[in-house]
């Protein structure tokens, strides 16, 4: 792993548990941190962020991190030992809501392929779990 990738990565990790420890932000929603994009500087972080609900507590969220923005930069230059702290921009992501549309969209196309499909998950998940159960010893008893 490289120097870049472990910034990236520790700053992900530092900003959501900001987020979620030291955040006390009414607007902020139930959000989670998918992924960091660092430029090769090191100067700005792109900060994409998930929320679970609806369009509007995406705003709400939004506005809530634009806000904290300082706070949340103060800490990780306190936190990530680096010569300049990165400009933080948060950004949405929506790409699990996409996903969850193109699952919806193959399952409206195409209903018997993906039942068949379920069925096959749940007999292979039975047969495992069968598998995986102890068996039951028989002990056979001398007779005297």
């Amino acid at each position: 792993m490289s120097r870049h990738d472990k910034i990236t990565e520790a700053i992900r990790k530092e900003i959501s548990m900001i987020l979620h420890r030291e955040l006390k932000d009414p607007r902020l929603g139930f959000v989670t941190i998918t992924r960091v994009e660092l430029t090769q500087d090191l100067r700005i972080a792109k900060v994409f962020f998930s929320v679970l609900g609806k369009e509007e507590d995406y705003k709400k969220t939004k506005e809530a991190l634009d806000s904290a923005l300082g706070f949340i930069r103060r800490l990780i230059a306190q936190r990530i030992n680096l010569r300049f702290t990165p400009e933080v921009v948060f950004k949405e992501d929506k790409s699990s809501e996409y996903s969850v549309r193109i699952q919806e969209i193959l399952n409206e196309i195409n209903p018997v392929r993906n039942t068949k499909f379920t069925e096959m998950q749940n007999k292979i998940s039975n047969r495992v779990k069968e598998l995986n159960e102890p068996k039951k010893s028989r002990r056979l008893h001398k007779k005297v």
